[in-house]
């Protein structure tokens, strides 16, 4: 029979196909055991229609073959077969769907789909080109006596001649390409290859893939007895066989009901299927039917992955289309903030393009997106109010992430994430919620008060905090980088604004008392603060006796603008590129001293002396000391050790 050109510019698609559409050559598997199962849908759902009685998806294998001498491959299906006719619509025009046809002209009264079918555009069987050199089908459609051979070696044409076949089904040869110093694809006939392939994309096709696999076995006695000794006198323990072997699970674990599967299960599919040791700290599993039909199963690791917080960890869900995987790593799947989630979702719904590698931007992906967010989001809160333990080994491991999130994207996402981040608080000595804090709030209190530290310990030592915590008022610590941060973006909570109990004003109302005595002595003090600030040189905004200290000699607060500790952050972050720092950049310090403390009783002795000299040495050693305190370098440690020597002679 004469060789017959390929329809619809399938010389130019074709050539599109193999070198531009598919971009991972090993998915060519997947697409031909998804075609067979697609024909094997096809006649098991007219079997069905037609009242047969009995079926069981267990009757219709899908058979692996290879063989390495000959380089061949071969997919058999016991599927509804093509006639010659259908091999010319089916393989002789690319981007012509069997498959689509069958399921429209099968569809409900309503347009809703009567059977779930994988392959929809026409051009996944062509994807075995990246491979092969030549492909050979022979197909015997049902209710048909004549089977049909199609053969190609690609874009010069194919033929169709009658062939023989005992049995109704598909068996397709692919002749594998010659190996290259980029490509071997001598690979696609090894048993461990081919079973790796079957597992990863085509698991759960819901019927059986066979292959003929080489197992070891042990010798019974009798064969033992029976066997040769080597060179050394030792006889074989066991023997090599070769037996057919299911490869594929086919039944979905999150398509099982949840009461007929185990916690056990779950975190034996978890550990096999993500690389973990430890079993995960929560399960979700999700089921959704209507307009957006979707399974998804996610979990919640036990530990914080090793580089989870570095630029080479790839966030995202499996994507599978009716069992067969789709994507590895869908990130669209998840936000940012939840990038530590793991686990998959199933839908026949999605909208894929023509080689089910990438995702259409549709509205039913980001539906499910959204839909998953809110559940994730319900089932942490749902721990935290049932294992509130639970919960903080959680926020411990990924509260971090949850942090970034409400400060991301100027805050896009704050207001869903609020309620799930923790912070340690002073009265409670443990970590508590913004709800939990504001519920016990004193009457007269306007700010929810936190203050920065490189660790819990610091922060309480500081002396901003002494009188705050001393009046009883509850004090969250931040201690990451990003925590001020989120906090600012936040900016209030059920409309309390946050407040840093570094901040010039605390917002305190004091007693007439305290009043009194406080402006008595700024009055007093004025020259001298002045005096002070001058000897300082612009180094701070402003000298001021202050209100929060009683114990300490000294600490800064900060004016308008970035925080001390933002200042810290934003040096740190223009140290690591190689900039200095710019003046917007820095904190307007106000330098606040303890009016009742002895050092300022020394200072007002050597004021009134109008020892300028040794009141310039104070004033910069209270200085350095407040930068200390604040973890900040100082600007000459030579000068600050030259200046306490000077003052203990």
């Amino acid at each position: 029979m004469a060789k017959k050109e390929f329809k619809a510019e399938s010389k130019r698609l074709l050539d599109l196909m193999v070198n531009s559409i598919y971009t991972n050559k090993e998915i060519f598997l997947r697409e031909l055991i998804s075609n067979a199962s697609d024909a094997i849908d096809k006649r098991y759902f007219k079997a069905s229609q037609e009242g047969q009685t009995g079926l069981s998806r267990s009757d219709y294998p899908i058979r692996v073959d290879r063989d390495e001498d000959a380089r061949t491959l071969t997919i058999t299906d016991c599927g509804i077969g093509m006639t010659d006719s259908e091999m010319e619509n089916n393989l002789g025009i690319i981007a012509q769907s069997g498959s689509f046809d069958f399921k429209t002209e099968n569809a409900k009264e309503d347009g809703t789909d009567a059977l779930d079918i994988i392959g929809q555009f026409g051009v996944g069987f062509y994807s075995a080109f990246m491979v092969a050199k030549k492909i050979r089908v022979v197909s015997k459609a049902e209710g048909s006596d004549q089977a049909y051979v199609w053969e190609s070696e690609g874009a010069d044409g194919y033929t169709i001649e009658p062939a023989e076949r005992d049995d109704v089904g598909t068996t397709i040869t692919l002749y594998l390409r010659d190996d290259t110093d980029d490509d071997q694809y001598s690979d696609y006939l090894k048993e461990w290859k081919l079973r790796d392939l079957i597992k990863k994309y085509s698991d759960y096709i819901r019927y059986p893939i066979i292959m003929n696999v080489t197992k070891q076995e042990p010798l019974s006695k009798e064969e033992k007895e029976a066997a040769e000794a080597d060179e050394d006198g030792k006889k074989p323990e066991f023997k090599t066989v070769h037996e057919d072997e299911t490869i594929n699970s086919m039944v979905p674990i999150w398509k099982r009901s949840k009461s007929d599967v185990t916690t056990e299960e779950y975190n034996a599919f978890y550990k096999d299927k993500f690389v973990d040791w430890e079993d995960p700290q929560k399960i979700i599993s999700t089921n959704v039917e209507g307009l957006l039909s979707y399974n998804a199963l996610l979990f919640i690791p036990s530990r914080v992955p090793y580089n989870f917080y570095s630029k080479d960890y790839k966030r995202g869900l499996q994507l599978y289309s009716s069992g067969v995987l789709i994507m590895d790593k869908c990130e669209d799947l998840l936000p940012d903030y939840f990038g530590f989630v793991r686990g998959l979702v199933d839908s026949q719904d999605i909208s894929l393009n023509i080689s089910r590698e990438m995702l259409q931007q549709d509205r039913q992906l980001k539906a499910i997106a959204s839909r998953l967010e809110k559940k994730i989001i319900s089932e942490l809160k749902d721990m935290m109010a049932k294992d509130r333990e639970g919960y903080e080994k959680f926020f411990n491991n990924f509260g971090l992430r949850l942090k970034f999130g409400i400060y991301d994207n100027f805050g896009a996402n704050k207001d869903k994430l609020k309620d799930l981040v923790m912070f340690y608080s002073s009265t409670e000595e443990k970590p508590v919620t913004f709800q939990e804090y504001v519920d016990r709030m004193k009457e007269d209190q306007k700010y929810i008060y936190y203050a920065t530290g490189d660790s819990i310990d610091k922060i309480k030592k500081m002396p901003q905090n002494e009188m705050l915590m001393d009046k009883g008022y509850e004090v969250l610590f931040c201690t990451e980088e990003v925590d001020e941060f989120a906090l600012k973006v936040l900016n209030a909570y059920n409309d309390k604004p946050f407040k840093s109990t570094a901040e010039d004003d605390l917002g305190i109302e004091l007693s007439d008392e305290e009043k009194a005595i406080r402006e008595k002595q700024s009055k007093a003090s004025e020259g001298l603060l002045n005096s002070i600030k001058d000897a300082l040189d612009g180094k701070v905004a402003d000298v001021k006796l202050s209100t929060r200290l009683k114990s300490h000699p000294v600490c800064f607060s900060a004016g308008e603008g970035i925080s001390i500790e933002m200042e810290k952050v934003l040096a740190e972050q223009s140290k690591a590129v190689g900039q200095t720092p710019t003046d917007d950049m820095k904190a307007k310090k106000v330098l606040e001293i303890n009016g009742d403390h002895p050092v300022f009783a020394a200072m007002r002795r050597v004021y009134e002396a109008d020892d300028k000299a040794t009141l310039k040495d104070y004033a910069e050693l209270l200085y350095d000391q407040a930068m200390l305190i604040e973890g900040m370098p100082i600007d000459d440690p030579v000068d600050f050790s030259n200046r306490v020597c000077r003052l203990m002679k």
